[in-house]
């Protein structure tokens, strides 16, 4: 028949996590409030962070999924995203473009992350690993689709 499935490339899997997580901080940002987040644009720079950040916790789920329990996976999720947060924020914050500041936060450090977003980045993780990342993993490309030859009605006049 051909060659089997083939799993999507990573630049695939990445274009998914990112989507993934520019709606989901769309729908955050409509549910604490804000007018309209549509309305505002979004920058290319935010679906590459999203992109990456999904990315390595798919290798963190990967290398982990057999050696550690759920919880622990989750944990290491929100040290991850923290941790990426973190060093991207600190990054646009030399170029004055971080779009976020978490100083008036309690709990924030140097503006760049907010621990009262905890709960809500491991929840996040936890639907991310079971939703997104198990099925983007289990997404293959076959073979090109080629529409089937349908035989055509043959109109012959017959000597009679």
């Amino acid at each position: 028949m051909g060659s089997p499935p083939e799993p999507l490339h990573q630049l695939c899997r990445s274009y998914i996590y990112a989507v993934h997580g520019y709606f989901l901080e769309k729908i955050f940002a409509a549910m604490v409030g804000e007018d309209c987040p549509f309305q505002r644009a979004g920058s290319l720079g935010s679906l590459l962070v999203y992109g990456c950040c999904g990315l390595s916790l798919e290798y963190i789920y990967l290398g982990l999924r057999s050696q550690c329990c759920l919880l622990t996976r989750c944990i290491m999720y929100v040290l991850c995203i923290y941790l990426w947060e973190f060093s991207t924020g600190g990054l646009l914050g030399c170029f004055n473009a971080c779009p976020w500041d978490y100083s008036e936060y309690r709990y924030s450090f140097m503006g760049l992350i907010a621990l009262e977003y905890s709960l809500f980045w491991f929840v996040g993780s936890l639907l991310l690993e079971k939703l997104v990342i198990c099925n983007t993993l289990r997404l293959m490309l076959g073979e090109e689709w080629k529409p089937k030859k349908s035989p055509l009605a043959k109109f012959e006049l017959k000597d009679d």
